[in-house]
């Protein structure tokens, strides 16, 4: 196998904590969560995982700065630009979103790491990109492109190596649930189940993508990542298991539902999940498990992706105290 660069600064490995309570108000499976919101890199998350790895990448290739896009209260972000003060690099953002005449949570966050944000419209999220690399370049700098969510091959290889961390901890789980958008840490998953041998299955609950979208980006992203480690690897569409039933409301909008797990999980474990992924991933979470779609006898392990500085964002803080609406 090619030596592949990687900077280790993650919190590894994250705990795997059971969910008795809240496996008891629901009547089974048995609940278990790994926390990776505790990776430890500016309030932690699954992306420090792949920045290992884009990081060393960069690093390898002598980069001076990070660039790199996503929502205005983007976690992804957030990690990069603490990376990226952390081995001192320069960042740029290009987040998209309504604008925040006064800055919280993630994009607060941002601005504290030393980030440098630029306001771009989603549609025009990889041309805004391109551009901005142009712009450094002329400007003598030596950027490095991190893709949206990290989520190409190399970023990808956090969650490879992520299997192989959960196999070692001999946790015994029947699923994996956690929430896909833009497919690297599902993909990452795939591939390092098929190399570590993990038996149980991986359930991907769409965050904004239509089920076979997803699949297919996730099939190939599995493909590539898993051959940088192990050749002749390859994943169809049908592999890649996604739940695309909570995703039409859009990105970002809190529905009861997302609410109303964030609440659960709040209330019975002390667990905080983030508003736009962990909580759309557990709220599908919940349906299905209400929905009888799990056995009692199972035991289920949420892959918490972390991203609670999205909390205290001001268009989800005041919603998320409001009871739900049961009509």
């Amino acid at each position: 196998m090619v030596e592949i660069p990687r900077i280790r600064f993650a919190h590894l490995p994250t705990p795997v904590e059971e969910l008795p309570r809240l496996s008891r108000r629901l009547g089974g499976p048995k609940l278990l969560v790994k926390r990776d919101d505790q990776t430890g890199l500016a309030f932690g998350g699954n992306k420090t995982r792949k920045l290992e790895f884009l990081l060393g990448d960069a690093l390898a290739q002598e980069a001076d700065m990070l660039i790199t896009a996503g929502a205005i209260q983007s976690n992804h972000c957030r990690q990069t630009a603490a990376a990226a003060a952390r081995f001192g690099l320069g960042c740029e953002l290009a987040l998209f979103g309504e604008p925040e005449p006064n800055p919280s949570a993630n994009l607060w966050l941002d601005q504290l790491l030393g980030a440098e944000v630029v306001p771009i419209q989603r549609e025009e999220r990889d041309e805004a990109l391109k551009g901005l690399e142009r712009a450094a370049i002329e400007k003598g700098r030596r950027p490095y492109l991190v893709p949206y969510g990290g989520s190409n091959s190399t970023g990808a290889l956090g969650y490879a190596f992520a299997m192989q961390e959960l196999v070692a901890q001999r946790t015994q789980s029947d699923w994996i649930v956690l929430p896909s958008s833009s497919g690297g840490t599902q993909a990452g998953m795939m591939a390092g189940a098929q190399i570590s041998r993990y038996t149980g299955k991986i359930l991907g609950i769409s965050v904004d993508e239509p089920r076979e979208i997803l699949q297919s980006s996730v099939a190939q992203l599995a493909t590539e990542t898993a051959n940088r480690l192990q050749p002749a690897s390859e994943f169809a569409p049908q592999d890649a298991l996604v739940n695309d039933d909570y995703c039409s409301p859009g990105y970002g909008v809190l529905t009861d539902a997302e609410r109303e797990a964030v609440k659960m999980f709040a209330e019975f474990e002390g667990l905080l999940l983030d508003p736009v992924y962990t909580g759309r991933a557990a709220a599908g979470l919940l349906d299905l498990i209400g929905r009888g779609f799990f056995k009692k006898s199972e035991t289920v392990l949420f892959w918490h992706t972390g991203g609670t500085p999205a909390l205290f964002a001001g268009k989800y803080s005041e919603s998320l105290l409001r009871r739900p609406d049961r009509g």
